[in-house]
Formats: structure tokens, C-alpha cells, sequence
């Protein structure tokens, strides 16, 4: 049974496009590239390549890991102490938000996974610089794209966290306005909304 309103197919993203695509040529790629080397260097030296990689990747992401826990655990310590004294941490107190861990975790997963081009990208995230550098462009692309949000989306979440974030402390009001409407007996008018944390 057809009705006469014509059916609209959602349109695919960009992303749900060209992730795919990408993925599929990055996995030619990797095989090409592994064949060409092989056909060089030999099959051996390419399997003990793919290995090193693998134990590589291996120990970066546990040595991130660790560093990423114990970076935790120092700033929970932190607040700690500062909740104690009644002050707030300073920001160069709050140390490991330079290391860029995340990044670290990346690269060595980048490692992990077979191929010469992933094995390049995942060292190049292992130098320092280059994780900074993307960690400012990865900031500064998030801060435009919450900038651009329209009103009442996730960007308000955002806005009222960051309004808390520098002491934790949120100070409550009520505002009475001198222009309320009156009520029948001349009082103000007792509608208003309740207060929400």
C-alpha cells in the first residue's frame, strides 16, 4: 500500500562515507607497502619488523598507562591536600596535563598493529613535540566546534562545568525583582519557580 507523501532517505554523513573508504585504502596501502619492503629486504626482516613493532607498542602503552595512573592519583592527592587547606591547586600544580597520554596510548597502539605506515604514525606520536602540537590542534578544533554549537545542546554542559571548574564552589540565589506582578491583596505574587541545584 503506497501513500502519496513521497519517502525521504536520510543522507549519510560525510564521516559514515569516507571512514570506510579510508580505512580500506589505508589497508591496501599497508599491504602493498609490506610486499614491496619483503620483495627488498626479504620476508624475515619484514616479520621481525611487524614483531618489534608489537613489543614496542606493547611497552609504550603500559608505560602510558602507568604514567596516566600515576598522574591520576598525584592530582587526586592534590585536591586532597588543597580541600584540606582551603585553597585550590594552581595550574602549575596540576602536572601531567602536558603529557598528552592519550596520544602515547595511541602510538603504541599504532605500533601494535601490523603495518609500516601505522608503525610510522605511531612513532611519530612517541616524540614529545608532535604530541603537543596535535593536542593544541585537537583543543583548538574542539573549542570552535563547541563555540559553533547551537543552545541547548552538549556545549551548555560544557559551559556550566567550566563555570564551576576554578574552586568547586557554586554560590545560590533567588532574584526578586521590585516590578513582580502584585497579587490580588497587593503581595507579590507567590508563583515563582523552585530553585534547582
Amino acid at each position: 500500500m503506497t501513500t502519496g507523501a513521497p519517502s525521504q532517505t536520510p543522507r549519510r554523513s560525510r564521516a559514515r562515507t569516507l571512514i570506510p573508504l579510508g580505512l580500506a585504502a589505508w589497508l591496501v596501502l599497508e599491504i602493498w607497502l609490506l610486499t614491496v619492503v619483503a620483495d627488498a629486504a626479504g620476508g624475515l626482516t619484514v616479520l621481525l619488523l611487524l614483531i618489534g613493532g608489537a613489543v614496542l607498542g606493547t611497552v609504550v602503552i603500559k608505560r602510558a598507562g602507568r604514567r596516566a595512573f600515576a598522574n591520576l592519583t598525584s592530582t587526586f592527592q592534590q585536591a586532597q591536600d588543597a580541600a584540606r587547606s582551603g585553597t585550590a591547586p594552581t595550574a602549575a600544580d596540576r602536572k601531567g596535563a602536558e603529557d598528552r597520554n592519550g596520544f602515547l596510548m595511541l602510538g603504541g597502539l599504532l605500533l601494535m598493529i601490523p603495518g609500516l605506515l601505522s608503525d610510522a604514525a605511531g612513532l611519530l606520536l612517541l616524540v614529545p613535540p608532535v604530541r603537543t602540537a596535535l593536542g593544541r590542534a585537537v583543543e583548538r578544533a574542539v573549542e570552535r566546534r563547541m563555540a559553533a554549537a547551537p543552545p541547548g545542546s552538549i556545549q551548555d554542559a560544557f559551559q556550566q562545568a567550566r563555570m564551576r571548574r576554578p574552586d568547586g564552589k557554586v554560590v545560590q540565589g533567588e532574584v526578586i525583582r521590585d516590578d513582580a506582578p502584585r497579587g490580588p491583596y497587593g503581595a507579590a505574587d507567590d508563583r515563582r519557580p523552585p530553585l534547582t541545584p
